[in-house]
């Protein structure tokens, strides 16, 4: 409004719309209401108007829906539904979500204050700003046609009966009118604020805006997890059957070729391949291990203590499969965890426990080792003080957090050090993790 070319520009239009159906809308609504109302407590008694009763109470539901589309006549900036989807589907689970939710409730308040108070207040404000002003500016008009060009009444208030001042009334109807488009800029800027404030609050768009994000980072790990999965596979059923072939076809040919320089030479590259081989193995392994996407979280741990440097006891039980990328976060912590044991801490014997409780996946990774881990260093059990910058579980503690996660370190100078992980999760009902 404070611009040279407001008069001249779309929003006193979209400002005197943006009140228009502001009027439209409350008086729809004040009838529903006042319908529903008197329709359902009448009918009450037979529980046939319970429903009706329901449905003015989440009246403000659907009208703050409309609330939002009208605002977009005049604010730029987009207004965020804060209602949370069900549980699951059906009607009655979407009843009880809305019902428990502040929101349901606030939209209901805002349909009442459009339904009682708002709509007058939209109409005035039209009234005074850009129908006065227009019935003042056409008074040659009125004169010329209504008048016989002898007289016009003037807002029904006073008579003009000559044509100087009829058009003196117009030009002061034309200034009324300008005057009148900031009126209507400044009623529908505070019609817009309170349905805002009422219905879609900065602070809640803010809101909506960090769930969005949050739902964005697991639908990232998600995609991150499957997309590991996939190169996995690909290298297990593609080069390493290839690699497989090309080893047992050098071990045949090395077996047939006669003693001398070619014999060598297979027997170097029949050795070479199967390092590579091994390599290979080892680098699917770490992708994503077969053990982990076929039979669970507590065989992957299991086999992982087994590969380890020192021996480690496991105490694991789980209730079943869990989401994917739980089971994926947890089992490369202690994968971590455990090589930061055999590399820096000079422990003999290492221990991984866990269990679900609550909603939540909890993991222990301890050691006897000297202890003196730092976060910033090697955030895993049994990273010593010797553990570079990064050599940690740093990435991992990120990927823990993505999933609403806790990672946190205890490891004192001289031991133990204990390393703990908690996740929220629910055990999948189905075999498949991805449920």
């Amino acid at each position: 409004m404070a611009r040279p070319g407001y008069l001249l520009s779309p929003w006193p239009w979209r400002s005197a719309g943006y009140l228009l159906t502001g009027v439209v809308t409350g008086v729809l609504v004040l009838v529903g209401l006042v319908t529903s109302v008197a329709v359902g407590g009448v009918l009450a008694l037979a529980l046939v108007g319970l429903p009706l009763l329901c449905a003015a109470a989440l009246a403000g539901v659907p009208v703050a829906r409309l609330e939002r589309l009208r605002l977009r006549l005049v604010d730029r900036d987009p207004a965020y539904d804060l209602h949370r989807p069900p549980a699951a589907p059906g009607l009655r689970a979407w009843l009880t979500t809305r019902v428990r939710e502040r929101a349901t409730w606030r939209e209901l308040g805002h349909a009442l204050l459009c339904a009682g108070l708002l709509w007058p207040v939209d109409a005035l404000a039209l009234t005074v700003a850009l129908l006065l002003p227009l019935g003042t500016a056409a008074t040659p008009l009125l004169m010329a046609t209504a008048g016989d060009g002898r007289e016009a009444k003037v807002l029904k208030l006073w008579t003009v009966t000559t044509w100087p001042t009829a058009f003196g009334v117009a030009v002061l109807g034309l200034l009324l009118t300008a005057l009148g488009a900031y009126l209507l800029g400044v009623a529908a800027g505070a019609r817009a604020g309170l349905t805002r404030l009422l219905i879609a609050p900065r602070d809640g768009d803010l809101g909506a805006r960090v769930v969005e994000l949050a739902r964005s980072r697991v639908r990232l790990v998600d995609a991150f997890e499957a997309e590991r999965r996939r190169i996995e596979r690909d290298l297990h059923d593609g080069a390493q059957q290839r690699l497989v072939a090309l080893t047992m076809t050098l071990g045949l040919a090395r077996l047939d070729a006669p003693p001398g320089p070619l014999a060598d030479q297979l027997a170097k590259a029949h050795e070479e391949a199967g390092k590579a081989l091994q390599e290979l193995r080892e680098l699917v392994h770490g992708i994503h291990p077969k053990v982990l996407a076929d039979y669970g979280l507590e065989a992957a741990v299991a086999d992982a203590a087994d590969r380890s440097a020192v021996p480690v006891d496991v105490e694991l039980e789980l209730p079943g499969r869990l989401p994917r990328a739980v089971e994926a976060a947890a089992y490369f912590v202690v994968c971590e965890a455990l090589a930061n044991v055999a590399k820096h801490s000079g422990a003999r014997r290492a221990r991984v426990s866990g269990g679900h409780r609550g909603g939540r996946l909890f993991l222990e990774v301890s050691d006897d080792g000297r202890g003196g881990a730092r976060a910033g260093a090697g955030v895993g059990a049994g990273a010593g003080p010797e553990a570079g910058a990064g050599s940690g579980l740093v990435g991992l503690a990120d990927r823990v957090s993505v999933l609403d996660g806790r990672l946190s370190l205890s490891s004192p100078a001289g031991g133990p050090t204990l390393l703990r992980v908690e996740i929220p999760c629910a055990p999948c009902e189905l075999t498949d993790p991805s449920a």
